[in-house]
């Protein structure tokens, strides 16, 4: 079964392995398949779950809801996320104003079949909202009962400090970030790792096998696969463009008996890895067919050695993203409608 983690400096557990829906319910596959996983995620032991309003343009989060129907709800942790635009995209369809928190919120609420969000996140930094703005809406949705706590995603180390001062002041907790992190990606490392150890704020890590790279199911010099992630433009095939490089592809290669070594496939590796860092709650895992779902959870209280993680790095020298400045790249300087 999954192993359990508290989520920055509160009393609120997660399973470290969470379920993500971002490119795959009412995307990259059909309905019934979806909930087909959400149910095989429940059996293994997951109970956290993790979507977004703008996630096919609200359809995910409506699939997870309907995969989630006749759960007991207190067993459950659910996770949504507000900023990016949504519904018509008008002028106030975006952002993290007031009017648009609020306006998310009560949709999320609705689409999820819940009265409450266990954990509200800002999936992007606004750089055109006040953050008092924000922080003072989030602050309501708690007192109205209908989130419990407040998270962020992709936060600079900077922005999380100004946001943890704020929701101190306001009485509410900020528990987490959720940024990118994989053995390819360690740009959090520098800055955003020891900020957030200082403040409480714990990781919830998005894309930790790096959109699928990491399964070495991509080789150097090869066409891609039929049917992957690289080969579907609905399912992020212009975000994993840049990993695909053939420097990258066979470095990940050698990954492979360094996995073997350890007794694990190479998605329990890439997991394994990620949850190795104690400021790290979650890896948030997608599945687009219910049986991958079991192999990844395997991944859940595993410990790699300091051997193994040196091999890890030797792989891989040469082609990690590193460097702390690429945290500052991740929202947009202006809202996107």
């Amino acid at each position: 079964m999954v192993n359990y983690r508290y989520l920055g400096n509160s009393g609120f557990k997660v399973s470290e392995i969470t379920y993500g829906n971002w490119v795959t319910h009412a995307s990259q596959v059909e309905n019934e398949a979806a909930i087909a996983t959400v149910h095989a995620a429940l059996d293994a032991g997951i109970t956290t779950f993790d979507t977004a309003d703008t996630y096919a343009n609200t359809g995910a989060e409506v699939v997870l809801g309907e995969a989630l129907k006749g759960q007991r709800r207190e067993s459950l942790e659910i996770f949504t996320k507000v900023y990016f635009p949504t519904g018509p995209m008008g002028p106030n369809d975006t952002g993290l104003s007031r009017k648009h928190i609020m306006d998310s919120v009560n949709g999320s609420l609705t689409r999820l079949g819940t009265d409450y969000i266990d954990l509200y996140q800002a999936h992007r930094f606004d750089y055109e909202t006040p953050l008092e703005e924000t922080f003072q809406a989030f602050a309501d949705l708690v007192r109205q009962g209908k989130v419990l706590y407040i998270g962020v995603s992709e936060w600079t180390a900077e922005q999380l400090r100004e946001g943890h001062a704020l929701a101190k002041d306001l009485g509410i907790q900020l528990i987490s970030n959720q940024p990118q992190y994989s053995m390819l990606w360690r740009a959090i490392e520098g800055k955003v790792v020891p900020a957030s150890e200082e403040l409480g704020i714990s990781q919830i890590v998005w894309s930790p096998m790096a959109q699928g790279v990491l399964s070495g199911k991509y080789l150097p010099g090869q066409p891609l696969p039929a049917g992957s992630r690289a080969t579907d433009e609905k399912s992020g095939a212009d975000f994993i463009k840049r990993l695909l490089r053939d420097e990258v592809l066979t470095a990940v290669q050698k990954l492979k008996p360094i996995a073997q070594e350890a007794g694990l496939t190479m998605p329990q590796l890439a997991i394994a890895w990620v949850l190795q860092n104690p400021n790290v709650a979650a890896a948030l895992v997608g599945a687009s067919r219910p049986e991958q779902l079991a192999d990844t959870v395997k991944a859940s209280g595993v410990t790699l050695d300091a051997d193994t993680l040196a091999a890890i790095d030797t792989a891989l020298s040469g082609v990690v993203e590193d460097d702390p400045e690429a945290t500052y790249e991740t929202s947009p300087k202006a809202r996107l409608v």
